[in-house]
């Protein structure tokens, strides 16, 4: 993978930030929620010739949320997510309103790859409780 990334994927990525969605910010408030359980997520963050939803670097796992505009990307999300997957990343999708309806299921699925991606991580925070 290329750790350069083109200009015009950091200038997307930072518009995307000023004008992410309901869903995003409410995902976003999630992420956030937990960091202090020792996660920290990126927004909008450019990784080669993409730009992630959500990303944390020390477990590569991405989060995307779909929405309608998804509908008519479908192959070439399965070719993101192949690329970004050869390169080491996982990736979960949530439609959109799971973020609104059902954030707590949603965390839980995030953790539990957390949990997977760096349990040592997990194993250190849990035990300063």
């Amino acid at each position: 993978m290329s750790s350069e990334i083109p200009p015009r994927k950091i200038q997307l990525a930072r518009r995307l930030r000023r004008e992410q969605t309901i869903y995003e910010k409410n995902l976003w408030d999630i992420l956030r929620a937990h960091k202090m359980s020792g996660y920290h997520f990126r927004r909008q963050h450019p990784i080669g010739p993409y730009v992630a939803d959500f990303a944390c670097i020390a477990a590569k796992l991405i989060i995307e949320l779909d929405g309608n505009s998804h509908d008519d990307r479908q192959d070439y999300d399965a070719n993101r997510d192949f690329v970004l997957r050869e390169w080491g990343w996982e990736i979960l999708r949530f439609p959109n309103v799971y973020a609104r309806d059902q954030p707590d299921e949603l965390w839980r699925t995030v953790e539990v790859e957390l949990r997977t991606r760096i349990p040592m991580q997990v194993d250190i925070v849990a035990s300063l409780i």
